[in-house]
C-alpha cells in the first residue's frame, strides 16, 4: 500500500507524508540538553506532532548505543482525577512496561509488581527511575508524554518525585528527562487543600529549558503535499497552494486533514490520473469544516477554559478596550502555546480555518434554534440575495431576541457580533460561504458573503460578493459611522466586493429599541454604502 496522509496517531514514516521529525525541532540543542544532563519541556498543541516527535527522538538515541532511552505515555492516570494512591501506581506501571517494552527489561517491569509498588506512593516513582538508572550499562533518558494530562494531587507528586532525584543523575537516577504535554509546566495549574494553588514552575523547578515544536512552515506545508505527488504522479493545481497556507498557517493536523479529504475522501480523486483542481480542494476545505472533526471539536471545548475565555472573548468583541487591557500576558501567551492564536504582527486567531470554525461553533445552538427564517425568502429571481430583506428581518430578530439569548451565550462581550453571525449562517447556510475577520483591537469584525448566482455552477460559478461591518456604538453615533464607513470601504476595495453595510450595535440598555432601530444609505468615494442600527 502507497503511503498516505495521516489524520490520527504517530506518524510513521514508512505508512505516511511527512516531515523529517527531528528537524521540525533544534535537534541539535535536544543533544546538548541531554549531554548536559538537563531535565526540560517540549510542548505543542494537540494533534502537530509530539508522540511521533518523542519517538524519533528515542529511536535517534538508542541507535547511538550511547544512553538507553524509552518513551512513556502517562496520560492513563488522568483517570485517578488527582487521587495519587491511584495516579502514582498507574503512571509508575506505564512507565515500567514503556522500559521493558523498548529497552528489554522485563526484569524493571518485575521489579516493580514484586517490591517497587509496596513503596510509600510519594516514593515510588523516584523508586522505580532510581532501580531503572542502576540496571542500565547507559545513561538512562526518560520521555514522559501527556504529562499535563495529570491534575492535583498526583502531577504534583509526579513533579516533586522526579525533582527529588535530580540531584543522583545520572549514576542513580536518569541523565535527562523531557517532559512533554500541550502546555508548558508553568501553565500547570494545581489546587491543594484551602483551595491553595501552585503551578507546575514551583513544582519542577528544576527545568533547564522550555522548547516550543511549531507548525510547519509555508515551504514545509507544500513539500508534505508534494510527497503525495511523487508517490502517486496525482497533480495538484499551484493556485491550491497559497489557500492551504493561509488556511491552516503549516497546523500539521489540518494539513494532512486537508491532505486526506482532498485526495482520498474526494472518491473521484482516487483516480490517480485525475489532477486536483482549486475546486476540488475548496470543497474538500468546506467539508473538513462541516465535519466538525475530532481535533475541531476538541479545539472549540478549550474555548469554555476561563483562561481562555478571557483572550479569545477579547479578540471576537474587537473593540471592548477595558476588556483588551484586563488580558494577563501569561494568558495571552498561554492561548498561544496551545496553537490557537498569532501574537505577530497583531493577536488574531492562527488560521482561518479556526477563524471561522471557533464563532461557527459558539453560535451552532443558536443557529438550530432560529425559527421561522427559510433561506429561500431572500432570495431574488435572478437568483441574488435581497440583503436589505435580510437585513430588516435580522434587525426584528435583534429587538425581539438580543437581550434573552446574549445571556445564553459564554462569550457575552461579543454576543451582538456573534448573534449577527449565528443569523447569517441560519440563512447562508448550505448555500453560500461567511468569511471573517477579527482580531484583537481591531474595533470591528468585518464579514464577507459570497453567493452564488448561477444554481448549476454553485460556489465555482458566478459570485455576488457583499461586505459587512459590525461595530458597536461608543461615543458619538456621528463619529462612528464616521470611522465604519471608511473601515468598511477599505475592506470593501480589499476584497473586491459590489455591495456594503455597515451595522452599529447600540448597547446601552436605556435607549429606547424605536431610536437603536434605523437604516440610510451613505455615500464615501461614489460608493454607496448601507447604514443599519441595532
Amino acid at each position: 500500500m502507497k503511503r498516505f496522509f495521516n489524520t490520527a496517531g504517530p506518524t510513521i514514516p514508512a505508512d505516511h507524508y511527512h516531515i523529517d521529525l527531528l528537524h521540525r525541532l533544534d535537534w541539535e540543542e535536544i543533544q546538548h540538553l541531554i549531554a548536559s544532563k538537563r531535565y526540560f519541556v517540549l510542548h505543542a498543541p494537540r494533534q502537530t506532532g509530539k508522540t511521533s516527535t518523542l519517538l524519533a527522538i528515542m529511536k535517534e538515541l538508542n541507535s547511538k548505543g550511547d544512553y538507553a532511552c524509552a518513551y512513556a505515555n502517562i496520560e492513563g492516570a488522568q483517570a485517578a482525577r488527582g487521587d495519587e494512591t491511584q495516579g502514582i501506581p498507574a503512571a509508575c506501571s506505564a512507565i515500567a512496561r514503556s522500559i521493558a517494552l523498548y529497552l528489554n527489561r522485563p526484569e524493571l517491569l518485575d521489579w516493580y509488581q514484586d517490591q517497587g509498588g509496596r513503596l510509600a506512593v510519594q516514593d515510588q516513582l523516584t523508586g522505580l527511575l532510581q532501580q531503572w538508572s542502576q540496571i542500565e550499562s547507559h545513561p538512562a533518558v526518560l520521555l514522559l508524554d501527556e504529562v499535563d494530562a495529570l491534575v492535583g494531587d498526583t502531577l504534583i507528586s509526579l513533579l516533586r518525585q522526579i525533582r527529588a532525584g535530580y540531584a543522583q543523575r545520572p549514576d542513580f537516577f536518569p541523565q535527562a528527562i523531557i517532559l512533554c504535554g500541550v502546555r508548558d509546566v508553568r501553565d500547570y495549574r494545581m489546587h491543594q487543600e484551602g483551595a491553595e494553588v501552585i503551578t507546575g514552575g514551583s513544582a519542577f523547578n528544576i527545568k533547564a529549558e522550555s522548547l516550543r515544536m511549531g507548525n510547519f512552515t509555508e515551504e514545509e506545508t507544500r513539500r508534505l503535499w508534494l510527497e503525495h505527488t511523487q508517490e502517486t504522479g496525482q497533480i495538484f493545481d499551484e493556485a491550491i497552494f497559497p489557500e492551504l497556507w493561509e488556511d491552516t498557517k503549516g497546523q500539521p493536523w489540518l494539513v494532512n486533514a486537508l491532505g486526506h479529504e482532498v485526495t482520498w475522501k474526494n472518491r473521484e480523486a482516487r483516480q490517480r490520473s485525475r489532477n486536483i483542481s482549486r475546486v476540488d480542494y475548496q470543497q474538500a476545505r468546506e467539508r473538513l469544516i462541516y465535519s466538525r472533526a475530532t481535533h475541531l471539536d476538541q479545539l472549540t471545548d478549550k474555548l469554555k477554559e476561563p483562561r481562555i475565555h478571557s483572550v479569545i472573548s477579547s479578540i471576537l468583541s474587537s473593540e471592548d478596550e477595558d476588556k483588551i487591557s484586563q488580558i494577563k500576558v501569561d494568558d495571552l501567551q498561554y492561548v498561544e502555546d496551545l496553537g490557537l492564536i498569532q501574537s505577530r504582527p497583531t493577536v488574531k486567531i492562527s488560521n482561518r480555518i479556526y477563524q471561522e470554525v471557533i464563532p461557527r461553533e459558539l453560535t451552532w445552538p443558536t443557529q438550530v434554534m432560529i425559527a421561522n427564517q427559510e433561506q429561500a425568502w431572500y432570495i431574488n429571481p435572478d437568483h441574488t440575495l435581497n440583503m436589505e430583506k435580510l437585513l430588516q428581518a435580522f434587525q426584528q430578530f435583534f429587538r425581539e431576541h438580543s437581550d434573552s439569548w446574549s445571556e445564553g451565550f459564554d462569550y457575552k462581550e461579543a454576543a451582538p457580533q456573534l448573534l449577527m453571525q449565528a443569523f447569517l449562517q441560519r440563512i447562508i447556510n448550505g448555500g453560500g460561504r461567511i468569511s471573517r475577520e477579527y482580531g484583537l483591537g481591531r474595533k470591528r469584525t468585518d464579514l464577507l458573503i459570497e453567493w452564488p448566482t448561477d444554481p448549476e455552477q454553485g460556489m465555482y460559478g458566478p459570485l455576488q460578493r457583499v461586505v459587512i461591518e459590525l461595530k458597536i456604538l461608543r461615543g458619538s453615533l456621528d463619529s462612528v459611522i464616521e470611522k465604519g464607513l471608511q473601515q468598511a470601504l477599505d475592506y470593501t476595495r480589499q476584497v473586491g466586493a459590489e455591495e456594503t453595510h455597515l451595522i452599529i450595535f447600540n448597547r446601552d440598555s436605556s435607549t429606547p429599541w424605536d431610536q437603536k432601530i434605523w437604516h440610510k444609505d451613505q455615500m464615501l468615494d461614489d460608493h454607496n454604502i448601507q447604514v443599519w442600527g441595532a
